[in-house]
């Protein structure tokens, strides 16, 4: 009589990428606003002890999110050999091209989870961590091209500047949700000007600059 061969079950093998990638799309697709870990694994046919090896809560998924949308914007720009050679003007172009390009990639998860509660920019804790890796990024732009420019940087301080580099972005995103342009080629004339703004902050002229980019953003919102 032959032995009968006993079937074992195999654990499901997951990992941090897997689980956001899963969220972003349980997300979507019910458009739960506060979901819980018990539904979303069972769901999604994972453990919950597999879960919360990862995160904690879905707090924290989401804070992992915008960083990741981050840190491979970063890696992308790092694969440029010539980045290093950029002017600073140039460097914050790419950082905010490729930025937006990442956030385009990944438009319907950033609208939801920005308009979810209603109110949109007002709350910002999901881009807690994003907000520190960004300043930090912004400052070393300065210090890479700080022997060049040590007597503009003196006339402000880098966590200012980068504070403004900031709120800039946020301007930006907040114009981008809400452009309906082709390829959003508005968000890309906002960007350049924006930019122009940011740069300036360690030159002479950032009024004239910022009143520029204050007329195109109110006149794209009356139109």
């Amino acid at each position: 009589m032959a032995a009968t061969k006993r079937e074992t079950s195999k654990k499901k093998l997951i990992d941090e990428d897997q689980i956001i990638a899963l969220y972003m799309d349980y997300m979507l697709k019910t458009e739960h606003g506060s979901p819980n870990v018990y539904r979303f694994c069972k769901e999604n046919e994972i453990e919950e002890s597999d879960f919360y090896s990862f995160f904690g809560s879905f707090d924290s998924i989401k804070q992992i999110i915008w960083l990741k949308f981050f840190e491979n914007a970063t890696s992308n720009i790092e694969k440029e050999e010539a980045y290093s050679t950029y002017s600073d003007k140039n460097k914050l172009l790419t950082l905010f091209f490729t930025m937006f390009e990442i956030l385009t990639l990944n438009r319907s998860y950033v609208t939801f989870t920005l308009k979810e509660n209603h109110q949109g920019l007002k709350n910002l804790k999901d881009l807690k961590q994003f907000r520190r890796r960004f300043k930090n990024f912004i400052e070393e732009i300065i210090d890479d091209n700080e022997a060049n420019q040590i007597a503009q940087i003196n006339k402000i301080t880098k966590p200012l500047f980068a504070e403004g580099a900031w709120i800039q972005f946020l301007l930006l995103l907040k114009f981008w949700l809400e452009d309906g342009s082709k390829g959003f080629e508005k968000t890309d004339i906002a960007i350049e000007k924006s930019v122009n703004t940011v740069v300036d902050l360690l030159n002479t002229r950032p009024l004239i600059n910022l009143i520029d980019l204050g007329k195109f953003l109110w006149k794209e919102r009356k139109m």
